[in-house]
């Protein structure tokens, strides 16, 4: 069995936006007087908007409903796309290339309209055949839910498809969903042992992300 199509994480993978959304959730919390503690950021790594901005209005006490949480953070978050884009050294290269051999989905946790901003804004809105958030399925990573819908959309059973991802949540979606994983930890949010052991490759670099490479899983 031979991998026929990849499905690619966003945020940790293409981009480099973990620090971003951090320092940027982190910021709101404490304009609002509440703490933000040393695991939200992790916690919420893979999280759907609707997750997210219902964990930072009831559990971490931001008194504002979660659609008003959402509205603001994303608004953020878009003003500093628009004014510097963090792309992952060599992310762009590397989804043009696989892209010339194997159909491409995006499966990603950012909000639909930092999804299409950042892919416009990279030059890869057409590298990929179809794009999906966590918003639209019914649970966000580490359920399968994004990886599943993704799959299906590109037509292929996820067990001829692999995934490149590099949070803990992202990994466990993947691996949940039955694809091939593909791990590309990230520096200062490196992925938990147990996730990380579902990788069938572990790579360090987005150079390393070749045709040859996807050729020999499975």
């Amino acid at each position: 069995m031979s991998i026929e199509a990849i499905v690619f994480d966003l945020d940790g993978v293409i981009i480099d936006t973990e620090e971003v959304w951090e320092e940027v959730r982190r910021g709101y919390v404490a304009e609002h007087g509440k703490q933000f503690l040393p695991d939200t950021q992790t916690r919420m790594m893979g999280m759907s908007t609707g997750e997210w901005s219902t964990h930072l209005s009831a559990e971490v006490g931001v008194p504002r409903s979660p659609e008003q949480v959402a509205a603001d953070v994303l608004g953020r978050m878009a003003e500093r796309y628009r004014a510097d884009l963090p792309l992952i050294p060599g992310s762009v290269d590397a989804v043009r290339r696989l892209a010339e051999v194997y159909p491409l989905a995006l499966a990603s946790s950012s909000a639909r309209i930092l999804i299409d901003q950042v892919l416009e804004t990279a030059g890869l809105t057409g590298a990929f055949r179809t794009t999906l958030s966590t918003e639209e399925v019914p649970r966000g990573k580490p359920a399968p839910d994004v990886y599943l819908a993704a799959t299906e959309r590109l037509g292929f059973d996820p067990k001829v498809c692999a995934a490149v991802e590099d949070s803990s949540n992202g990994l466990r979606s993947a691996g949940a969903a039955g694809l091939a994983v593909i791990a590309v930890p990230h520096g200062v949010y490196p992925p938990a042992a147990d996730a990380l052991a579902l990788a069938e490759l572990v790579i360090t670099s987005l150079d390393e992300l070749t045709p040859e490479a996807v050729g020999k899983l499975r």
